[in-house]
């Protein structure tokens, strides 16, 4: 996400870095090449501009602190303008009604039907919500199963009527039912349109004023660039809604759609896509946002992601297991299986500062711990519970069973060791930390 424009702004700051002060020079050097890098991913010519000018603007203004260099003033200046023309701040979904009602609205292929399934999964996970889902997609082939399929993985009904080709009334019916049975809240999925068809443009527009709905999310491809700017401005024209839903952020995305659209319309981005997978949805963040296109991570999503997967009181039996040394493989797969459930191994590294960049041109993807539950797999019961008697040809065995070569094996039971080892270490209070500490330093000096 962001890479190519995260890749051209660190270049431009270095025009800039190592000079003694801010003058109007080095800054309009700087803020050329900061225009160039946002057209570049595809931002609005107009926008890019007035974005630079406001930077100019405060730099211009700024005494630059004793303790902050010209450069790192820039950077912070232009992080604060980056996330004011996101939004500024999150703004959340609209869940107050009994039931609450989402419409969800977009163009053919954006992902309408997947992110309906993952916002019901969401707020259901983390709000304690009851939801029920309407299909209303009466056009796409295959469109209800679609749904069906999906909502079945994660437990959430979805209500349809086959022999009723009137999304006004399906939606109307839904709602109906959802008071009956008990859903406080309700997502609809509807048809995929284009702006130009002014039969399907009035058909939502329908549904919307049928139903009154909470929030209206209209869902882009963030990966239409410019495009998705310009149709979201006629979408919101007849439908008038309340957030955006940006899609497919994991791929080859220059980062257009989300700098630009809340200028644009003047409509918060709330939730954006990172992949297939039914967890694979964020709020929004401006601030965090412009962390990542900055190079700066993202260290409060990925402590929020952590603790959504943070089991409290299998934590307590580990933390008694390695103050005892008893820290074993079961327990090393466990919390793989946690760091799994987190999302993508790759977008997560992202959000630490600095690895990012690193990793940009590695290809990891959620396989990454494949070899290591293979190795673990293949030891036996006694094994996984004792790492000690895991002699020479118990390992070659574990080798071979696994598909893995000696050395493999050899390099995570040694990894495991150290692990286990630093784990007691910092479980241990002050005195077992200082000396840990010790050992680190040890470390670096020889």
């Amino acid at each position: 996400m962001f890479v190519n424009l995260s890749d051209t702004l660190e270049r431009s700051f270095k025009l800039i870095k190592g000079q003694g002060r801010i003058t109007e020079i080095n800054v309009a050097e700087t803020l050329k090449e900061v225009r160039r890098a946002l057209l570049d991913a595809d931002v609005n010519y107009k926008i890019a501009k007035t974005f630079t000018d406001a930077v100019k603007e405060k730099a211009l203004g700024q005494d630059v602190l004793t303790s902050v260099n010209p450069g790192q003033m820039i950077v912070k200046i232009v992080h604060d303008e980056l996330a004011t023309l996101m939004g500024g701040k999150m703004e959340d979904i609209n869940i107050k009604g009994n039931p609450a009602v989402i419409l969800v609205a977009g163009l053919q292929g954006s992902g309408k039907t997947t992110f309906a399934v993952k916002l019901a999964n969401m707020l259901k996970s983390k709000k304690g919500k009851n939801p029920l889902l309407i299909a209303g997609d009466v056009y796409r082939p295959a469109a209800i199963d679609q749904l069906k399929i999906l909502a079945e993985q994660i437990n959430i009904p979805v209500y349809t009527e086959d022999d009723n080709k009137n999304p006004v009334k399906i939606t109307i019916s839904g709602i109906k039912y959802a008071k009956k049975t008990g859903h406080d809240l309700v997502v609809i999925d509807t048809a995929g349109r284009l702006a130009i068809d002014e039969e399907m443009m009035n058909e939502i527009a329908s549904i919307k004023k049928a139903i009154d709905p909470h929030e209206t999310l209209f869902v882009v491809d963030a990966m239409t660039g410019q495009d998705a700017v310009n149709t979201a401005k006629e979408f919101d024209a007849r439908l008038d809604f309340e957030g955006v839903v940006l899609t497919k952020m994991d791929g080859d995305a220059r980062g257009g759609a989300a700098l630009s659209i809340r200028a644009v319309v003047n409509k918060p981005i709330k939730f954006i896509g990172l992949g297939e997978k039914i967890d694979a949805i964020d709020a929004f963040h401006p601030e965090r946002m412009a962390d990542r296109i900055l190079g700066m991570g993202d260290i409060v999503s990925l402590v929020e992601k952590a603790q959504e997967q943070f089991d409290v009181e299998e934590a307590r039996k580990i933390q008694k297991k390695i103050l005892k040394n008893q820290f074993n493989f079961n327990d090393f797969l466990s919390q793989i299986k946690q760091i799994k459930k987190m999302g993508n191994v790759k977008d997560l590294a992202s959000m630490i500062p600095g690895v990012g960049k690193a990793l940009k041109d590695i290809d990891m993807d959620d396989d990454a711990f494949k070899n290591i539950e293979a190795i673990i797999y293949s030891m036996t019961t006694a094994e996984r519970e004792n790492p000690g008697i895991l002699n020479g040809s118990r390992r070659k065995r574990i080798a071979e069973g696994s598909g893995s070569t000696i050395q493999e094996v050899n390099r995570l039971i040694k990894q495991f060791d150290e692990t286990r080892k630093m784990m007691k270490m910092m479980s241990g209070g002050k005195r077992n930390l200082s000396a840990m500490m010790g050992n680190m330093q040890g470390m670096r000096g020889r």
